[in-house]
């Protein structure tokens, strides 16, 4: 699809906006906040966390029955209710009915904005202008997803609902202190959430450090076109716009490589079933997949990244990013923990496509830099449609 295409499928709110230096909003002031006729945002209680900090739900109601909530702890996407081709509502994403779901080990970052520093960290160490940081090993020998304790998917957001020219939604914003987690600089992070009457749901995010800092945010919702819960996602069809991707080691580490697609089970530039090669990588790293794409828009501009059909549903789920890649992560490791309405997350029930830089970009001089310094805006946007046909 050429980008003229894409901006024409979702219309005029694709459009990147630099904005100034941020700042962290007000607490919430209302609870219920009307927005249209036919709209609203609805603020509730979603409990305490085990250290007595509230959690606050927003429900924000669309046209033709879609319902999209998000939760404080985590700035998550926790429910995304979306017509099928007959009508049907379900609900598509993972997540849990309660927060004591959210605070277990169940948990597999559903929904969650996550980084600082998303996806992976080589050896949990970095340097910047010379001088080296560590990071909690969650992962093997590596940093998972911005550490253990204080990454950006367990810390409590502020919430603030909005309505725009382009929708309703909730602006969430938190500070990070300088050395939370072992990263250097207070980072300011806003992240907007916007649901459009054509079933867009737009992630706008913004940071400002007072110290360089390396910064790459992304979202971890978990999909199943079918509805979540339900078994599986082998037969989602997927296409990404990637001619190339990054190789992995055997601790999930880029190795520096760039390598064609082509010829190998990573060639997604045609819909494929993600499970007709998915069982060539059983027993190599990732265990399937769980890889970054390199995505074949490099400019900065938002473009396609990624469709993805369920035949059955008629659903089909279009992502667009500004981002230089994608990490496709196909369920390998989901192992039955208990969600909403008592469903059961399987093996490979659900697929996640985290916009994103590359994995490691702070040790790989090779790949686009994510270091962010004082007096710079990170800026980053992603947008999932769901429609059906």
């Amino acid at each position: 699809m050429s980008k003229n295409e894409s901006s024409t499928l979702i219309g005029g709110l694709l459009t990147l906006k630099r904005r100034s230096a941020i700042g962290i909003a007000a607490a919430v002031v209302c609870l219920i906040v009307p927005v249209a006729a036919s709209a609203e945002v609805k603020v509730t209680d979603f409990g305490n966390t085990k250290d007595g900090t509230p959690v606050k739900a927003y429900t924000i109601t669309g046209a033709d029955g879609v319902v999209v909530k998000l939760i404080s702890r985590g700035a998550a996407l926790a429910e995304w209710h979306v017509p099928d081709k007959n009508g049907r509502i379900a609900d598509v994403v993972f997540g849990f009915d309660d927060l004591e779901g959210y605070e277990s080990p169940a948990n597999g970052y559903f929904g969650t904005t996550t980084g600082r520093v998303a996806n992976r960290i080589a050896g949990g160490k970095f340097m910047i202008d010379g001088k080296e940081y560590t990071l909690a090993k969650n992962d093997g020998p590596n940093t998972l997803h911005g550490g253990v304790k204080r990454s950006l998917d367990k810390v409590v957001w502020e919430g603030k609902p909005f309505e725009n020219d382009q929708g309703q939604g909730v602006v969430f914003t938190y500070t990070s202190p300088d050395g939370e987690e072992g990263f250097p600089g207070n980072l300011a992070i806003k992240v907007t959430y916007t649901l459009s009457d054509e079933n867009e749901l737009r992630i706008d995010y913004e940071a400002t450090t007072d110290k360089a800092t390396p910064v790459n945010l992304t979202n971890h919702a978990y999909f199943n076109l079918s509805g979540a819960g339900a078994p599986t996602i082998l037969d989602h069809e997927l296409m990404l716009a990637a001619d190339h991707y990054t190789p992995i080691d055997e601790t999930l580490i880029p190795t520096g490589e760039i390598a064609p697609v082509a010829g190998t089970p990573f060639d997604f530039r045609e819909f494929h079933t993600i499970g007709e090669r998915v069982d060539e990588l059983n027993d190599k790293p990732g265990k399937g997949y769980d890889h970054n794409f390199v995505l074949n828009n490099q400019d900065g501009d938002l473009a396609l990244a990624a469709k993805v059909r369920e035949p059955k549903s008629g659903r089909v789920l279009s992502v667009f990013t500004t981002e230089p890649a994608v990490q496709f992560y196909g369920g390998n490791f989901l192992d039955g923990a208990v969600g909403k309405d008592g469903k059961k997350y399987n093996y490979r029930s659900g697929f996640c496509l985290e916009t994103q830089h590359y994995p490691n970009s702070i040790n790989e001089p090779k790949f686009p830099s994510i270091v962010l310094r004082p007096g710079e805006t990170y800026t980053h946007t992603c947008v999932y449609q769901i429609t059906a046909q």
